[in-house]
């Protein structure tokens, strides 16, 4: 296996047991809080990752035209799947799937993505300090920007935009500047609400109201 993809799983298999343990100690009516994927509560977000990582190229196409080529049932169809009763348990799911190396057919970026970003919709509804390698995020981070938005990237939500790391002068793409760190800069490419207050320059505005408007239709498809 090539040094980079050693690279990528082992930052994978590092944040699934750096969420699990973070979730071991939840209440009850913490798993019912709205995560920061729109439609999706606490429970349904680790759900979701558990399906992911269990989720091969074959069962990726068979679960997607069981699915009828819909991006969005086949998650729904995912964690139906893998939401255990008791989280607990779901948990314990996450647990068994942390050294997986299984992954769709596409880029192995994504494993980072979905990693990170779902890491981060957890976390922050319920007050979680994260802590991610900044080369991953950024790494996530230039991923999502090469890729469209039908893809699950966001690259038109950073169009026109040039978005500088706060912390690592690292830059992406040219325009009106947003400065913050890195991971909230992923969070709104990735179509996430991050407190305005997090991004400076003058294109922040612009990178929050693009997210908004994409939570927005995300949140009425699951309605």
């Amino acid at each position: 296996m090539r040094k980079s993809a050693a690279a990528i799983w082992q930052a994978v298999h590092s944040e699934r047991r750096r969420l699990a343990a973070d979730l071991t100690e939840l209440r009850d009516d913490q798993w019912r809080v709205s995560s920061l994927c729109p439609g999706w509560d606490i429970h349904d977000v680790l759900a979701h990752l558990v399906d992911t990582a269990l989720t091969s190229r074959v069962s990726f196409v068979r679960d997607l035209l069981i699915a009828r080529m819909d991006f969005d049932r086949a998650n729904e169809n995912g964690i139906a799947r893998e939401k255990r009763e008791d989280p607990q348990d779901t948990i314990g799911a996450l647990q068994e799937a942390v050294l997986l190396r299984r992954t769709p057919p596409a880029n192995l970026a994504t494993r980072l993505v979905e990693a990170i970003v779902h890491g981060e919709d957890i976390r922050r509804p319920l007050g979680i300090a994260g802590c991610y390698p900044e080369r991953a995020v950024a790494q996530a981070l230039d991923y999502q920007l090469r890729t469209p938005v039908s893809f699950g990237g966001g690259r038109e939500r950073a169009a026109g935009l040039l978005l500088i790391d706060r912390k690592t002068g690292g830059a992406w793409g040219q325009g009106d500047e947003v400065e913050a760190d890195s991971i909230d800069l992923l969070l709104a490419v990735s179509g996430r609400l991050v407190p305005q207050e997090r991004l400076k320059g003058t294109g922040a505005s612009r990178l929050v109201a693009a997210a908004a408007v994409t939570s927005t239709a995300h949140e009425s498809r699951h309605r």
